[in-house]
């Protein structure tokens, strides 16, 4: 009998972490098919007619649940103003608003997350945080000028970071945009093989 518990709870348990995963797959696949359809969209896309006629769909990494991390996070008492490099040689005015730390492949890192003086005047973006970061697949795999995730200013002292949500700046697709430059201090010493692979 004894056994027979342990056995249906196991069934129990893998079920639900299966749902689980299924789950989050959902969220990625809808991530992906509205990024792509905002390529799409005359309104929003970066891509000239021509360039939007011929897109399909962007080329991502297979999702992979382990660049989904749960970030310490630590926000700074005073937010301090970093003046962000744009391709178009201007700057933008972000806060530096904290710091996320999390641990990849059993090593540690740290990554700033900012706030842009701009967005967070309109209400759509008031609780909008902005992560550019560069890793060791630029270049190769994925767009050399880095890659950037959308956050939210969270509750508590932790963050997800979900690196499945990367992608690339529309100066990876057109030129005329000013697109902020990820810092040096956002080099991730690591390939993040998840998000948008590079423009093919």
């Amino acid at each position: 009998m004894k056994e027979f518990l342990l056995i249906a709870f196991s069934m129990v348990g893998l079920s639900q972490n299966l749902h689980a995963q299924n789950e989050y797959m959902a969220t990625i696949l809808e991530f992906q098919h509205e990024l792509n359809e905002e390529y799409k969209n005359p309104d929003e896309s970066p891509l000239s007619a021509k360039e939007r006629k011929a897109f399909e769909e962007h080329h991502f990494f297979s999702i992979d649940e382990k660049y989904h991390v749960l970030a310490k996070f630590e926000k700074l008492p005073l937010q301090r103003l970093f003046q962000m490099k744009t391709t178009a040689n201007s700057i933008k005015d972000y806060d530096v608003y904290g710091v996320a730390t999390f641990s990849l492949d059993g090593k540690e890192y740290q990554l700033n997350i900012y706030q842009s003086h701009q967005l967070r005047t309109q209400e759509k973006y008031k609780d909008h945080l902005f992560l550019p970061f560069t890793d060791q697949t630029n270049g190769t795999e994925t767009y050399g000028g880095g890659r950037y995730i959308d956050l939210k200013i969270p509750a508590g002292n932790t963050i997800e970071l979900d690196f499945n949500k990367a992608y690339n700046p529309y100066c990876a697709y057109s030129t005329g945009y000013a697109c902020p430059i990820p810092p040096k201090e956002n080099n991730l010493k690591a390939e993040i093989k998840a998000g948008v692979m590079k423009n093919k």
